[in-house]
């Protein structure tokens, strides 16, 4: 063979490593294996959700979770008026909020005052959007009345 005619010769090359850096018989070429410590993306993304970080809430300083910053930022956006903030804001809250009272109201009507109310606040939302140029939010009938959407 080719290996033992380099190890003889004692020639080192091209496809002729030393004998003492070549991998020895009956041992692994990766000992150790994989490393315990070694995480994956999901835990990477839990653990910077996790990690403090400083926020000014109405003039005071709080050092609150990552996460918890990013949904007060979302809630800040949403009630200046940021349309896809709003609706991304909802979208958690409903599949977020499991609350009774929530479960036990959405299958009612509506009264018609409660229904008028919430038609101004579209309306208002509407003619807001529509003066600032950007595309009218429309809400289906299930959303107006508090359901799934």
């Amino acid at each position: 063979m080719t290996d033992d005619a380099s190890s003889r010769d004692g020639k080192v090359g091209y496809k002729r490593p030393p004998t003492h850096t070549r991998f020895q018989k009956g041992q692994s070429g990766n000992p150790r294996g994989r490393q315990k410590g070694v995480r994956n993306f999901a835990a990477d993304v839990k653990c910077s959700l996790e990690i403090p970080v400083t926020v000014n809430d109405k003039g005071r300083v709080r050092r609150v979770s990552t996460q918890r910053a990013l949904i007060l930022r979302l809630r800040e956006k949403a009630l200046k008026d940021n349309l896809r903030a709003l609706e991304t804001f909802l979208g958690l809250a409903r599949t977020h909020n499991n609350d009774e009272a929530g479960e036990r109201l959405a299958g009612q009507p509506v009264a018609d005052e409660d229904q008028a109310i919430l038609e101004a606040f579209f309306e208002e939302v509407r003619s807001r959007v529509a003066t600032a140029g950007e595309p009218a939010w429309e809400p289906s009938r299930k959303e107006e009345v508090g359901g799934d959407g």
